[in-house]
């Protein structure tokens, strides 16, 4: 049944991942005139998101392939920044930055 799987979170797990998350983006950002990952600028993100040489492989990759903009890159380090900090890993890994990626919108043409 649907409670018995133990690969499916509960309300309450999930709610306590994200209040950690919170806490973490709290802490991270206390003293600046920010509280989130999502409202971090250029300069925030280079100061808090440092990537591996994997990530950075990996997004250059994307950036071509993809035709992401300045703004999508920043978009993408923010949210992968999110999902590491939902995992509670200090760093962000190139799983975090290709999951980033997957929720990317998809322009079929324009």
């Amino acid at each position: 049944s649907y409670h018995k799987d133990p690969k499916i979170e509960s309300s309450e797990k999930i709610r306590k991942r994200v209040q950690k998350a919170k806490d973490i983006q709290t802490k991270r950002f206390k003293g600046k005139n920010i509280h989130t990952n999502s409202e971090m600028t250029a300069k925030t993100i280079k100061e808090h998101c440092m990537l591996s040489q994997e990530c950075v492989d990996l997004l250059r990759m994307a950036v071509s392939r993809m035709n992401l903009s300045a703004r999508s890159y920043n978009r993408t380090i923010k949210l992968a920044r999110t999902i590491a900090d939902l995992e509670g890993s200090k760093d962000i890994s190139s799983s975090h930055i290709a999951e980033a990626l997957q929720y990317r919108p998809r322009l079929e043409s324009l």
